[in-house]
Parts: structure tokens; sequence; C-alpha cells
């Protein structure tokens, strides 16, 4: 078997390579926000190498699968739900804090920055080559894996259908998984996350307990840097509405609402 070290490397150098021609791009289109679309690629291109590099065994099957599932469903939704809108706000604030020159400053602060956090959540793949027979601890991981990858689906599936009604307006996305959670998408993403770990440490034991960086840093992610911290920052401003939303939902954890009312 080829050197873990070895391996990792090349996987860094695989995701370093996506990400500079979708920075070359990004600049004449003056979008950055185009590292949303292949941030999934990022995170898979590297996994399924560690899987052909190290010899998929019945185990890293079922997690690339996993994690080739999740990549091709968020970059087709990510992909369409911007087509034709520009530079994600998010992007236009990172943008306007870095002048002059964020062309090239993109460059590592969005583009290289988003392969290293990347790469760094493909490690379950890479720590769990080598790890002989299936086992119990990879049933419970692969079924919490399966079931987050359902959640962020159902949840993103019923925003999307929300944002299409003409009906919608200004109103607040407080049906079906958003009843529950303001994030369900966010919560199922984290699920994933910890699944995939649990079947890295089943492969690879807690020697390579190391792979438990991809859920840590994707949660943190997901709660206090790009997701849900950065989405509320002054949401509550712009839509009123959402303030009492705010008030009644659990922020991630899916929970009855403090106030329910007839749906």
């Amino acid at each position: 078997m080829p050197p873990l070290a070895t391996t990792a490397g090349l996987g860094l150098l695989i995701a370093v390579a996506i990400a500079l021609p979708t920075w070359a791009a990004s600049v004449p289109l003056r979008d950055a926000s185009l590292a949303d679309r292949v941030w999934s690629a990022f995170i898979a291109v590297p996994a399924c190498f560690y899987a052909w590099r190290l010899g998929a065994d019945p185990r890293l099957v079922v997690m690339t699968a996993l994690i080739g599932a999740w990549a091709l469903r968020l970059g087709v939704y990510v992909t369409a739900r911007n087509w034709g809108h520009g530079e994600d706000r998010r992007y236009r604030a990172i943008r306007d804090r870095s002048q002059p020159g964020f062309a090239l400053k993109s460059l590592w602060l969005v583009f290289l920055l988003q392969a290293v956090l990347a790469w760094i959540v493909s490690l379950p793949v890479l720590a769990a080559s080598g790890g002989g027979a299936w086992t119990g601890w990879d049933t419970l991981g692969a079924s919490i894996a399966a079931g987050g990858l359902a959640v962020e689906t159902l949840a993103d599936a019923q925003l999307a259908r929300f944002r299409r009604s003409p009906s919608s307006g200004d109103r607040v996305m407080d049906r079906g998984l958003w009843r529950y959670s303001r994030h369900p998408n966010y919560f199922g993403e984290t699920c994933l996350w910890w699944g995939i770990a649990v079947m890295g440490l089943a492969g690879g034991g807690w020697a390579r307990a190391w792979c438990l960086a991809s859920p840590v840093l994707m949660t943190i992610l997901l709660l206090r840097v790009s997701g849900v911290t950065l989405l509320e920052k002054d949401i509550g401003g712009r839509r009123p509405a959402y303030r009492d939303y705010i008030a009644r939902t659990s922020a991630f954890i899916p929970w009855p609402p403090k106030r329910d009312t007839p749906r």
C-alpha cells in the first residue's frame, strides 16, 4: 500500500488543481462564488482518488458512493440555484473588503483556502484504507451519513419549491423540515460527515483519529463561519418576519417550535 502521507499530499494537489482553473474562470466573470459550485468536487475527487490508489474494499466503496452522491447532488443544486444571478452577496462583501487587487487575492482568500479546507474534510476516506472487514460501526456510520444526505436533500428540495411559489414573496420558509430547524440542510450535512468519520475510525482505529478533523471542521464551518452565523448576521434587519422565526425555531438541531401554530 502506498504511504498515507504521499497519498494525502497527492490528494491536496488534486484539490489545488481544481481550484486554479476555477479561479482563472472567476476573474473575467467577476464571480468568486464559482468556488461554491466546485466545493463538493474539492472533497469528492480527492476522496475517490484515495480509494482508487489504496485499493477499494467494501467500506471504501460505500464511503465514496455516499460522498459521490452528496457531491453530485450539491454541485448540481448550487449551480442551478446560482445560475444567472451573478456573484453571491457573501463574496461581494469579501470583494469589497479586499480591494484593491481582489482578483489576485481571491486566489488564496477564496479558492486555495477552500481547497485546503475541503482536503481536510476528505481525510476519513484516507483513514479508512486497509481497515479490514466491515463492522457494526460501519453500519452505524453509513446509516448516519445516508440519513444526513436524505435530510439535506429533502430540505433543499422543500426550500427550492417554496422559492418557486409566486406567493412566497417576503414570507419565511417555515414548512416541512424548516418548521423544526432554521437550517435543516446544514444539520443533514453535518450528520453526513460525522457518519463518514465513524466509518473512517472503523477502518483506521483510534490511531487515525486525525480523521475527526473532518466533521469537526465541517461543523464549525456550517455553524460559525460560512453557514448559520454568516447567513443570519443581518437577515433580521432585511426581513423582519425572520426575527419571529428565530425566536420560535431551533437554529440547527430539529426540534418542535416554541410556539406551535396550526398548519
